[in-house]
């Protein structure tokens, strides 16, 4: 059997146990069938709808998630009446010439499509596995995230070289975002770090994702993980970025090493760092967790760019 963890995936689509042996609308399938079901899809649909929009409006900016996200819902007169947002009928992700369509019917079950777009009208639409739409469904919110956060660099790049903001003042990774934070962080430091620094921040940020769901409520454990991602990580990168790029070009320190050469060292020395973490958390060793916090603010508390 296949599973989805109770945890969430890299862009906070819901994640839910799935059978291989299920149809879309929870029925058994055909043994040979390769197109595995979320159970919680059929459980409670209007919650799993529900957590689909959710993570669409968590992972991008709210006025991006309103013009590609459509959300039709059916309100009774007792809906009205009570002023609730009535039960979720489809949603429908819209792509630059395509769409991506989810519909629930009690009784029916899932129809999930994926339409070609022309103008305001969707045609010929292809119905598809659940699985792969929702494959499809993460894909397209990770690439609109990723977007969404090389534009909010440059936004953020022009504004500090007209002296607006200080250098680094976008590399934010918030608690009340921190998985959206964490996954846009080295989309937003194309061209402004070394090739080698940026996919060393992309392989920190994965990891402390996957460590957060593992450590969450267990006290000192999870206020590690948060200050790795949310104050060492983008101080790390922030001390770097501070630095003018002539001298940071042209600097080398008394070991022979290189501004970028020592950013990609502590770097490194964070991913070593979290990939512990995230191994422990697994292990559900909680003694190696803690002494790697210890280490970690040792090391990090005090933002710095030098070899020491």
């Amino acid at each position: 059997m296949s599973t989805w963890s109770s945890r969430r995936n890299r862009v906070g689509i819901p994640a839910r146990r799935w059978s291989r042996n299920m149809d879309l609308n929870g029925s058994r399938r055909n043994q040979h069938s390769t197109s595995p079901m979320p159970s919680g899809a059929h459980s409670d649909p209007q919650a799993f709808l529900a957590e689909l929009v959710d993570s669409v409006q968590r992972a991008i900016p709210a006025d991006l998630a309103a013009r590609v996200l459509t959300v039709e819902r059916r309100r009774t007169l007792g809906d009205r009446i009570a002023r609730r947002p009535g039960q979720i009928v489809s949603l429908r992700l819209m792509g630059a010439s395509d769409a991506l369509i989810l519909s629930y019917e009690p009784g029916i079950g899932w129809t999930p499509e994926a339409a070609l777009v022309h103008g305001v009208v969707i045609v010929s639409p292809r119905t598809m596995a659940l699985g792969a739409w929702l494959t499809a469904f993460a894909a397209r919110i990770a690439s609109l995230a990723a977007h969404a956060a090389r534009d909010s660099a440059q936004s953020a790049q022009a504004l500090q070289a007209l002296g607006i903001l200080p250098a680094g003042a976008d590399i934010l990774v918030r608690e009340a975002n921190i998985h959206g934070d964490l996954r846009a962080l080295a989309a937003r430091l194309g061209g402004r770090l070394p090739a080698l620094a940026v996919t060393s921040v992309e392989r920190i940020g994965e990891l402390l994702s996957e460590t957060l769901p593992r450590v969450s409520g267990t006290g000192e454990q999870e206020v590690i993980v948060l200050r790795t991602a949310t104050v060492y990580l983008p101080d790390t990168i922030r001390a770097y970025l501070s630095i003018p790029p002539d001298w940071a070009a042209a600097h080398v320190f008394a070991d022979g090493m290189a501004p970028a050469q020592v950013l990609v060292a502590q770097l490194n020395e964070l991913e070593r760092a979290a990939r512990r973490m995230r191994d422990a958390a697994v292990e559900q060793d909680a003694s190696a967790l803690l002494i790697n916090g210890r280490f970690l603010a040792e090391r990090f508390a005090t933002p710095r760019l030098d070899p020491s």
